[in-house]
């Protein structure tokens, strides 16, 4: 299409209202009810998105060719409770369904979670497309799932998208997308980084005292392929594992088993930072997942997570969450700036970001990559 009408539903900051953009679309009508995020798309685009879509008279919104909608995912996501349709975020899909049924636009643009694709057994995903085709949409058979790596962009973030044309848009039956292979490392995390950053970015000295310990610690145990998580404060312990679940008593037993063939190394390593009596309870915990692809913490990409300390290979960064763990450049010993968060979700240069920083953080986690948007949408256009 070389110029169309779109509608930007649960908006965020306006990743769709990006790639709509490039590919030549008008956004005619817009919705977020997140003030701090309406007024990130307000400045950037000139139109004003806050309000309840539950409250919107689907009348009053204007005739359109394509529906973009990033619905509420946490209803569906690993790191809430996942109780999909019993919860009210979940039900927001029926709004999506609300304004279909009375506009039918040609193209439907959708995404979710990972974890749509099989929540609950796979029904939720079976009530989606169901809908979906009872209102005379042909979509895929399965919810596509692609993470901006696949696309060039250095971020492993899978999202499932659910693409579809009006049936009475297309002489198809049956849509086709070319998605690139889910090949690993192929990029480069350095693309996205805009040099060196203020003193704000850096890590704390606290931080860099904990990451040079595990460094040693990968060092004199030279083991770079552990492939289970180191967690310190199982070393040297033997009380009973029968009463634990069979994972983790399986991790506790590795860990014994790394203490034992390296016990000189290790007890002097504990006593050399005391025993990490001054490291958070959850950093005794670490992992690393670089494979041999690297040779120090300090090459790597880093996350201080709830579960313990990772380090990545420095190819591609992890997936952007609005929980905000945002990654460490080890190489520069400093987390990524709100500029080059916006740069792996693919917004443009001259896109204006919230002056909060954490706000901003929040409002990258919870976008949708705008080069995939556009990769994908660009493919499903063609299909009318």
């Amino acid at each position: 299409m070389s110029s169309f009408r779109f509608i930007d539903l649960f908006a965020g900051v306006g990743g769709f209202h990006i790639a709509m953009g490039r590919l030549g679309g008008k956004c005619v009508f817009a919705s977020e009810i997140d003030p701090s995020a309406a007024e990130t798309y307000r400045i950037n685009f000139g139109i004003d998105p806050l309000c309840d879509i539950r409250e919107v008279d689907v009348s009053s919104i204007p005739q359109h060719d394509v529906l973009c909608a990033g619905f509420p995912c946490q209803a569906f996501s690993k790191a809430g409770k996942q109780q999909g349709f019993d919860d009210t975020r979940g039900t927001l899909f029926f709004e999506i369904k609300r304004i279909l049924k009375h506009h039918r636009p040609k193209y439907i643009v959708l995404e979710n979670v990972r974890n749509l694709a099989s929540h609950d057994g796979g029904r939720t995903w079976k009530v989606i497309s169901e809908n979906l085709k009872e209102l005379g949409y042909i979509i895929t058979e399965k919810p596509l799932i692609v993470s901006p790596h696949q696309v060039g962009v250095p971020q492993l973030r899978e999202r499932v998208f659910i693409l579809g044309v009006h049936s009475s848009a297309t002489k198809l039956r049956k849509l086709h997308f070319g998605i690139p292979p889910s090949h690993r490392n192929q990029t480069d995390g350095a693309i996205v980084l805009n040099g060196k950053a203020d003193r704000r970015f850096a890590i704390s000295n606290y931080e860099e005292y904990v990451l040079s310990a595990w460094d040693e610690f990968i060092q004199g145990v030279g083991r770079l392929k552990l492939g289970f998580p180191i967690w310190a404060n199982e070393f040297g312990k033997d009380y009973d594992l029968s009463n634990l679940p069979t994972w983790k008593a399986g991790f506790v037993q590795k860990n014994r088993m790394l203490y034992s063939q390296n016990k000189v190394f290790i007890d002097k390593w504990l006593k050399k930072y005391n025993y990490l009596s001054e490291f958070v309870q959850t950093h005794t915990k670490f992992e690393w997942q670089a494979g041999e692809h690297i040779d120090t913490v300090w090459k790597g990409i880093i996350q201080f997570r709830p579960s313990g300390i990772r380090v990545k290979r420095p190819t591609e960064f992890p997936a952007l969450v609005a929980m905000v763990h945002i990654p460490v450049v080890g190489w520069e010993k400093r987390r990524l700036t709100p500029r080059e968060v916006a740069n792996l979700q693919s917004f443009p240069e001259n896109y204006i970001i919230n002056s909060n920083a954490q706000q901003a953080y929040k409002q990258f986690g919870n976008a949708v990559n705008v080069k995939v948007v556009e990769f994908l949408a660009k493919q499903l256009f063609m299909q009318a």
